[in-house]
C-alpha cells in the first residue's frame, strides 16, 4: 500500500493559540517559559491529528515561532551582526528582533525584510548575507522537535529549507554573489543531517522550492555540487521536495541529483506526471501531491485516481507516497469546526485533517478496499452536483461579462490632463500627507463588533459606535494634520472578507484561519459562485466621513486582483473570468463613491505581485488580465477623480511597466524597510504618477523618529520629482497600538513640513 504523508501543518491552531501567546509575550504578559509550553503543546497536537486522519508519516521542523526562514538563518547563524547583541543577551529576543524590530534597552535596530513566499498570501523574512559568511550550527531545533514527535510514537520526517533554496531567497547586502556562500553553508548542513542520523531518523525532506523558477546554469551548478556534498556525508535517506508549479525545464537536472526521493506537485502541474515517471531513477521515491494543499476543496476523484493508478503501474506500492501538494500551512486546520457552513458547501471542502483523510482513501482504494471505491465515487458525484447548484451560474453575471466591451476599461484622459483637473478641485499642499485606510482596532471596537454578530448588540447602538469611532478618527487626523483624511475604517474586520460578506457568491468559516506572516492570521473568504455587488457596501461610511470635515476623504476599497488572490477560489472556472466578475462588482461601488461626492478612491492591490506566476513565460498573460481588471474597476470616472492604489511588498523592477499600464493617478508602496531601494524600478522607468513611499513600517512596533523620516524622504527625493510624492505610511495601521500611530504619524508630518520649508528655500 502506497504509504500516506504529508510536508507540513499549519503553525497558528485552531482558534489561533499561537497568536494570542506570541501577543501576550510581546506585551510582556506571559514569558518564554509559557510561549514555548503553547507552541509545544501545539505541536504536539497536530500531529496526533495528522496520525489519527491516516498520516503513516508527520513532518516535524515545520513548527514555527515566527517564520521557517527565519528560522533557518538563525540555525545556521546567519545573524545580521546588528542583532547579535540582543541574541547575546537573550536568544528569543534577538529572534524576534530580526521579525519585528527592536527599540529598547540601548538597541534600535530595524527588522528584516519581509516579502512574499513565492505566489502565496504568506511573508518571509528575507535573510541578509554577505561576502565571505559563515555559517555555524546554532541550536538543536530540528532534533529537539525530532525527539518530541518521537516521543509520542510517531514516524517522523524532519523538514528542512533546502540549503540552495535558502541562498536563492536571500539577499546579499553588498551586492555580492548569494550563491558564492554555498561552499561555507554545506559543513553545518552535513552536519546537521549527521546529527539527525545518529538521532535515529530515516529520511530528511530537503524542500527547494526554487526548483520550479526558471534557473539559469550557474544555479543548476550549485544543487548538483550542493546535493553531491551532502551525498558524500552520511545523512539519513533525503525528499528532495519541489511545489507550486511543475519542474519543467529543471527536472532532469532534479531528478538526477543524488536524493532518495522526490516530491513533485500534481496539482498545480498534473501534466508532468509522465516526464517525472520517465526521469525518476529506478531506486527513487516518488511523493505525488495530488491533494491541493493551497485550496479548501475537496479533490475531485476523477483526476486524481488515473494519475495514481498510472504512477502506481510504473513503480509500485512500495515506491509511492501519497501527499498534499505542498505544505498545509496554507489552509484552515479542521472543517469539523465549521458547524455553522451551509451542510451542502461543506461537503465539497476539506481542510488540512480532511486533505490528510482524503489520501488515506486515496490509499486504500489503491489496496484494493471496496469501501474506499466506494467513498471515492460518492465524492466524485458529490462534486458533480455542485457544478449545477443555484448561485454557482448566475446568468445576469456572464450576460454582463460577455457584453463587456474595450472602453469599459479606459479613464476619460490621460495622466497629464486627469493630473491638472485633480490639482485645481483638491487644492492639495506640496509633498501631501495621508494614511493607507485603516486606523487602530481596538478590544473594545473587536468587542462591539462580536457582540453585533453574536446578536448581543442591536444595529442602531453598533451603528452609533461606529459613527463614534469614525468621527475621533477623523478629529484626530485634522489635529494632526493630515492632508487627506481616510474614515479609519472601524467597521471592517479584513479588508477582503469585509467585501466578500457584501457580494454575492461567496460564503465565509468561522475558524477558517491561515497565517499571513508571525502572529498576523487572515480568513480567506470562500468563492463558490458568480459574483455580484447586490447593493453599495461602503458609501454611506465614507459619505458620513467627509459631512465631518472639509479636508478631502478617501474611499477605500479592495481592488479585484488582491480580492482574488487572498480568497479560496472556486476551481470550476479560470480565475481571470472569476477577477472580471469581481471588476465589475467594484466598479460599481466606486461610481457610486464618485456620485456620492468622494474625490479620492483607493483601490488597494497589495497582492498584484503576488499573483505573478513563477515561470516568466506566464507572465504576459497573467499581467494583461490582471491590469485589465484594475482598469475596469476604476474605469469610467471623472478626470477630477483621483484613484489610488496600493501595493504590499512587490519587486516593481519586473513588472514595472505593467504597474504603469494600472494608470493609478497615485500608487502608495511600502519602501521603509528596504530604506527606499524599491523606489529605484520607478526611477529607471521614469514613472510619471504619484507615488507614496512608505516611511513608517507598520509591521514592527519600532517607532521611527522624525529625522529618520526626513532621511527616508531625502533618499525618495533623489529619485522621484517633488511633485510625483506623497508621504504615508508603508500600510494601513490596523494592527498598531493608538500611542504608537500617533507619535509615529506626527513625526511623519513634521518631517513632511520641514522638507517643504527645505525645497521652498531652494532658489528658484
Amino acid at each position: 500500500m502506497p504509504l500516506v504523508t504529508h510536508s507540513g501543518f499549519p503553525r497558528i491552531g485552531l482558534k489561533r493559540e499561537l497568536k494570542r501567546a506570541l501577543e501576550s509575550h510581546w506585551r510582556g504578559g506571559t514569558d518564554a517559559r509559557a510561549l514555548k509550553d503553547t507552541a509545544r503543546t501545539l505541536r504536539l497536537s497536530h500531529w496526533q491529528l495528522a496520525h489519527a486522519a491516516g498520516a503513516d508519516v508527520v513532518p516535524c521542523n515545520d513548527f514555527s515561532l515566527y517564520d521557517h526562514v527565519l528560522d533557518t538563518a538563525v540555525l545556521f547563524d546567519a545573524i545580521p551582526e546588528r542583532y547579535r547583541l540582543v541574541f547575546a543577551e537573550n536568544a528569543l529576543d534577538g529572534y524576534f528582533a530580526m521579525a519585528r524590530g527592536h527599540k529598547r534597552g540601548g538597541h534600535d535596530l530595524h527588522a528584516l525584510e519581509m516579502t512574499k513566499w513565492f505566489d502565496t498570501n504568506y511573508h518571509y523574512l528575507v535573510p541578509e548575507l554577505q561576502a565571505g559568511q559563515r555559517f555555524a550550527l546554532n541550536g538543536d531545533k530540528p532534533l529537539a522537535e525530532f525527539r518530541e514527535a518521537r516521543s509520542l510514537g510517531l514516524h517522523a520526517r524532519p523538514v528542512l529549507l533546502g540549503p540552495v533554496s535558502f541562498l536563492l531567497l536571500s539577499k546579499t547586502v553588498d551586492g555580492s554573489d548569494r550563491l558564492a556562500l554555498l561552499d561555507a553553508l554545506l559543513p553545518p548542513y552535513a552536519d546537521l543531517l549527521g546529527q539527525l542520523a545518529d538521532a535515529g531518523a530515516d529520511w530528511v525532506q530537503l524542500d527547494e522550492p526554487c526548483l520550479v523558477f526558471d534557473l539559469e546554469d550557474v544555479d543548476r551548478a550549485a544543487y548538483r555540487h550542493a546535493y553531491a556534498t551532502l551525498a558524500a556525508a552520511r545523512t539519513p535517506r533525503l525528499l528532495l521536495a519541489s511545489y507550486f508549479g511543475a519542474l519543467g525545464d529543471n527536472l532532469a537536472m532534479a531528478a538526477a541529483l543524488p536524493a532518495d526521493g522526490l516530491h513533485v506537485d500534481l496539482v498545480r502541474a498534473p501534466e508532468q506526471l509522465d516526464a517525472v515517471l520517465d526521469a525518476l531513477p529506478a531506486d527513487r521515491i516518488l511523493s505525488a501531491g495530488v491533494v491541493d494543499g493551497r485550496n479548501i476543496w475537496r479533490s475531485h476523484p476523477g483526476r486524481v485516481l488515473p494519475l495514481l493508478r498510472k504512477a502506481r503501474a510504473r513503480i509500485g506500492d512500495e515506491r509511492l507516497w501519497l501527499a498534499p501538494s505542498c505544505s498545509l500551512l496554507h489552509v484552515p486546520i479542521d472543517l469539523e469546526a465549521e458547524t455553522g457552513l451551509d451542510p451542502q458547501r461543506r461537503a465539497s471542502m476539506a481542510f488540512a485533517r480532511q486533505k490528510i483523510e482524503e489520501l488515506r482513501v486515496y490509499a486504500d482504494a489503491l489496496a484494493g478496499q471496496p469501501e474506499a471505491d466506494a467513498a471515492l465515487a460518492a465524492q466524485q458525484g458529490l462534486l458533480d452536483a455542485q457544478a449545477n447548484a443555484p448561485g454557482v451560474v448566475v446568468a445576469g453575471v456572464r450576460d454582463r461579462l460577455h457584453a463587456l466591451g474595450p472602453q469599459a476599461s479606459l479613464r476619460r484622459s490621460a495622466h497629464a490632463a486627469r493630473r491638472a483637473s485633480q490639482a485645481e478641485v483638491l487644492d492639495l499642499p506640496p509633498l501631501p500627507t495621508t494614511t493607507i485606510g485603516s486606523f487602530p482596532q481596538t478590544d473594545d471596537l473587536r468587542k462591539a463588533r462580536a457582540a453585533h454578530r453574536a446578536g448581543k448588540l442591536d444595529d442602531e447602538t453598533y451603528e452609533q459606535r461606529l459613527r463614534a469611532e469614525i468621527e475621533r478618527v477623523v478629529r484626530f487626523q485634522e489635529r494632526l494634520g493630515l492632508d487627506v483624511l481616510v474614515h479609519g475604517e472601524p467597521e471592517r474586520n479584513d479588508m477582503v472578507e469585509y467585501f466578500g460578506e457584501q457580494l454575492d457568491g461567496y460564503l465565509f468559516t468561522r475558524l477558517g484561519w491561515v497565517q499571513s506572516y508571525g502572529s498576523r492570521c487572515v480568513k480567506p473568504p470562500v468563492i463558490w459562485g458568480d459574483v455580484a455587488r447586490p447593493a453599495p457596501m461602503t458609501v454611506r461610511w465614507s459619505r458620513y466621513a467627509q459631512s465631518l470635515t472639509d479636508k478631502p476623504m478617501k474611499g477605500m476599497l479592495t481592488g479585484p486582483v488582491t480580492m482574488l488572490q487572498w480568497s479560496f477560489v472556486r476551481d470550476d472556472l479560470p480565475r481571470e473570468t472569476v477577477c472580471r466578475q469581481i471588476a465589475l462588482a467594484l466598479r460599481d461601488e466606486v461610481h457610486d463613491l464618485e456620485a456620492a461626492g468622494i474625490g479620492l478612491i483607493q483601490i488597494d492591490e497589495p497582492a498584484l505581485r503576488e499573483g505573478l506566476p513563477l515561470r516568466r513565460a506566464d507572465w504576459p498573460g497573467y499581467l494583461a488580465w490582471a491590469v485589465e481588471c484594475f482598469r475596469i474597476a476604476a474605469g469610467g470616472v471623472r478626470d477630477a477623480t483621483q484613484i489610488h492604489t496600493h501595493m504590499c511588498y512587490s519587486e516593481f523592477n519586473d513588472i514595472i511597466e505593467a504597474v504603469a499600464a494600472m494608470d493609478a493617478d497615485v500608487i502608495s508602496i511600502e519602501t521603509s524597510r528596504s530604506r527606499m531601494e524599491l523606489l529605484d524600478a520607478f526611477a529607471r522607468f521614469r514613472y510619471p504618477n504619484g507615488i507614496g513611499p512608505g516611511v513608517y513600517d507598520i509591521h514592527s512596533p519600532r517607532v521611527p523618529g522624525q529625522e529618520e523620516i526626513l532621511d527616508l524622504l531625502h533618499k525618495a527625493l533623489d529619485v522621484l520629482q517633488p511633485g510625483q510624492l506623497w508621504i504615508n505610511p508603508d500600510c494601513g495601521l490596523k494592527t498598531r497600538g493608538w500611542p504608537e500611530v500617533e507619535q509615529a504619524l506626527r513625526h511623519m508630518v513634521d518631517g513632511a513640513r520641514q522638507l517643504r520649508a527645505e525645497l521652498e528655500a531652494i532658489p528658484g
